[in-house]
């Protein structure tokens, strides 16, 4: 069965740093662009950052640029996020979600060259 499962996800003081953690399963990460999206509650689902397949080209959202960190690591077919300096408005439900195979770059934001989707862990920052 080709799933995604996100892990790391917690409550944190703002400041402090989190790495969450996106598993596959069923399939190899090799041929896709991996993507992390976040929905705060009563806001639409937005683009964090993604990865792409062979030459790790990364992309973020203003928001997170100098903060977050991509990386993957094919082997362990998991792919990483890992957020410093986190914020209130950091808070939400993080998604990875994997894009259409053989894609060159990695289609931030874009949800319709995403297939597949994780269910989710929630990054609650708050004092």
């Amino acid at each position: 069965q080709v799933q995604l499962a996100e892990s790391g996800g917690g409550l944190v003081q703002p400041g402090g740093s989190l790495r969450l953690s996106c598993t596959a399963s069923g399939f190899s990460l090799d041929p896709y662009a991996i993507g992390w999206f976040r929905q705060a509650p009563g806001k639409e689902r937005e683009g964090v950052s993604c990865i792409s397949r062979r030459l790790l080209r990364t992309n973020y959202a203003d928001s997170v640029e100098g903060r977050f960190t991509i990386s993957r690591d094919n082997a362990k077919n998991t792919v990483y996020l890992q957020m410093n300096s986190l914020k209130p408005e950091d808070t939400a439900v993080y998604y990875c979600a994997r894009s259409r195979p053989y894609l060159t770059m990695c289609p931030r934001g874009l949800e319709s060259e995403y297939d597949t989707w994780g269910q989710g862990t929630q990054v609650t920052v708050s004092s």
